[in-house]
């Protein structure tokens, strides 16, 4: 049986007024509906065709652009439409952080119902471009084409890819010539290696067939200008798989450490695999007001380095420590944030899920010759009890730092119970925030937010929320 197709309607002349979730804009159709659409900028006048049309809303595509917006600017990267990694990049930065900020007080005032004060600015990033310490690319025999190409005509020839998916399409890969996002080596060794790939008749993986030699490339950089490339193969060819290797060896050598992995599974995470070190060392420095964080192949890092710093700052500025607290660092990851307040503390208690992370913060910790930091790993809502709180000390301050889906409502009972004078929750999505927030608000007031900007271009804002005891 047919899937019965959506019935696609144009409404014309539709002033685009806001900007929505996930990086989409927002108007309204005649009927009152509505419309969510992907390549406008809050202020255009379009004429919207619809795609999908639902119970409450629309979704479309402008075709036609009779007014543009004052905040609308010329994309810097060739990709950009195609490639759907920075859907802010034709939108004015200081729009961009009006934008974010007003999701951050939305989500904060609609989910969390709570009492707020005056936000501080939100904290733009001094890098709107080349920001990222981290990317990772795939690799593949079925290169995604533009429509301008499809409607060339002309012959397309090798059809491999060495770039980032298609949204909502797992299989096709847009090849890239040069991104914005990360600072060179990134686009040189990229490209080196397709180019590489290609002229000595290298496979690229086929997903649907689940075959072929290369499969991911994963850059990291640091500001201390160390290079980390890992390549993950999906066949494992001896030969092959060195001639790649020493090329990159012998042609980039400020890579400071070259690893690689052979991942024949279905999918392609490496936290599972075992990665091997090729040439040099298997871990590269970030630095930190003076303090070292190494960080290997499956560390978790933030991924904007210089902007990682400012958010540091603000988390201890609102922690308000004086040298005699017991901090308990939740989430702690690689205890980047542990070590970063350590010294105006009088001891600090990390606790986070992934054992190697623990491992990354204990290493980190003796490196930098912290002795007030201890680390637990552990699931967060197992491991914080009564328990744990009679061993280490009833801390004076928590700061909370979880993944996108925000806290377990145990781990937030047990802050309730626990009652510390003062919480500092740094939170990657303000919904969730919101929600933990509003379970807290029956102990908690809230004194300080302050949005932090870590990803430029994209939609994507970080927020710090300062909560004392009422």
């Amino acid at each position: 049986m047919s899937r019965k197709r959506t019935e696609r309607i144009v409404f014309q002349n539709v002033e685009v007024l806001d900007a929505g979730a996930k990086g989409v804009s927002v108007a309204k159709a005649p009927d009152g509906k509505v419309i969510f659409i992907t390549n406008v900028v809050p202020g255009d006048v379009v004429d919207v065709q619809t795609l999908k049309k639902r119970k409450a809303f629309y979704e479309g595509k402008a075709i036609h652009f009779h007014k543009l917006s004052p905040h609308r600017i010329q994309p810097v990267c060739q990709h950009f439409g195609a490639c759907g990694g920075c859907k802010w990049q034709n939108m004015d930065y200081s729009q961009q952080l009006v934008y974010k900020n007003q999701e951050v007080y939305n989500n904060l005032k609609r989910i969390g119902k709570v009492d707020l004060p005056e936000f501080e600015p939100i904290l733009g990033s001094e890098d709107i471009l080349f920001y990222r310490n981290k990317m990772e690319f795939s690799f593949s025999n079925q290169r995604w084409l533009t429509p301008q190409e499809i409607e060339s005509g002309q012959e397309i020839g090798k059809a491999n890819a060495l770039g980032f998916h298609i949204p909502r399409m797992w299989d096709k890969i847009l090849d890239i010539t040069k991104c914005h996002l990360q600072q060179d080596p990134s686009n040189q060794i990229r490209n080196a290696v397709r180019d590489f790939a290609n002229k000595n008749d290298l496979s690229f993986f086929n997903p649907r067939d689940q075959e072929g030699l290369l499969r991911t490339l994963m850059i990291r950089t640091t500001s201390t200008n160390e290079v980390m490339v890992l390549v993950q193969f999906f066949e494992d060819n001896k030969e092959k798989r060195e001639l790649l290797l020493d090329f990159l060896k012998q042609s980039f050598p400020e890579i400071t450490s070259l690893q690689y992995v052979v991942n024949a599974k279905a999918n392609d995470t490496i936290y599972d695999q075992n990665v091997i070190l090729y040439h040099g060392r298997d871990y590269i420095l970030e630095e930190m007001e003076g303090l070292q964080f190494s960080i290997n192949a499956k560390s978790f890092y933030q991924t904007n380095s210089a902007q990682a710093y400012e958010l540091y700052k603000i988390t201890r500025d609102f922690a308000g420590l004086s040298g005699n607290e017991l901090v308990y660092d939740l989430y702690t990851g690689t205890g980047t944030i542990a070590q970063f307040v350590s010294k105006k503390a009088a001891k600090v208690i990390g606790v986070e899920a992934v054992p190697e992370a623990i491992e990354d913060a204990k290493l980190n910790a003796k490196r930098n010759n912290i002795e007030n930091c201890d680390f637990f790993v552990g699931d967060m809502k197992n491991v914080f009890n009564e328990e744990f709180i009679n061993t280490h000390g009833h801390p004076d301050v928590i700061i909370t730092d979880p993944p996108r889906d925000g806290m377990h409502k145990d781990v937030v009972q047990m802050i309730l119970d626990v009652a510390p004078k003062r919480v500092v929750y740094v939170s990657c999505n303000s919904a969730t925030q919101a929600r933990d927030l509003a379970l807290m608000d029956e102990k908690y007031k809230v004194i300080k937010v302050r949005p932090v900007d870590m990803f430029p271009q994209t939609h994507h804002v970080e927020n710090v929320v300062l909560l004392e005891l009422k």
